[in-house]
């Protein structure tokens, strides 16, 4: 298993290592100990979630507030998706900027997102399998997001804004500007 880290600091691609043979592969998909040892931190993932959507689902970017603030661990079981997180952190000198990367079940990437992010993905195959570990539980009362076409973040979704399918919810959310940073 390797540790990237991303452009944007605390992001972290990790990269198992996958052994193959005619039956098939193995592959270690979490390690807390090794993630822990690189992040520098203890980490208690307690809630597992899983998402099947087809090409062109857009879903995000959401986050949610403090006390529920969530890091996540994320990946592709099934298809292929464009990923991204955009950093909230108010202090951070990265704020306001955004990273993407495609993660498919080809590939086994996986993405560590701590506290402070907002995050979305968007199908780019039909029939994904989406699922990520979060280290608080969901809570209604907490969640926000920002706007996906925010003119701001310019972010490049890889499909004609016709060809997004995007929740109501979703198409409601504010601007990064108008949202309460951490």
């Amino acid at each position: 298993m390797k540790f990237i880290p991303q452009k944007i600091p605390d992001i972290v691609l990790i990269t198992p290592t996958i052994f193959k043979d005619n039956r098939g592969y193995f592959t270690e998909t979490y390690r807390q100990d090794l993630l822990e040892d690189f992040i520098g931190y203890k980490i208690n993932f307690i809630q597992d979630n899983v998402s099947r959507s087809n090409i062109g689902v857009l879903r995000g970017l959401h986050y949610q507030l403090p006390p529920y603030s969530q890091a996540k661990l994320v990946k592709v079981i099934e298809g292929s998706v464009l990923d991204v997180v955009v950093d909230i952190r108010k202090k951070s000198s990265t704020f306001g900027q955004h990273m993407s990367i495609k993660l498919t079940n080809e590939n086994h990437h996986q993405l560590f997102i701590p506290q402070g992010f907002a995050h979305g993905f968007l199908a780019l195959t039909d029939n994904v399998i989406f699922t990520y570990k979060a280290d608080s539980y969901y809570s209604k009362d907490h969640e926000r997001g920002i706007s996906f076409n925010d003119k701001k973040l310019n972010i490049n979704w890889e499909l004609p804004s016709e060809k997004l399918k995007i929740s109501e919810k979703d198409r409601q959310l504010p601007s990064i500007d108008k949202i309460k940073p951490f």
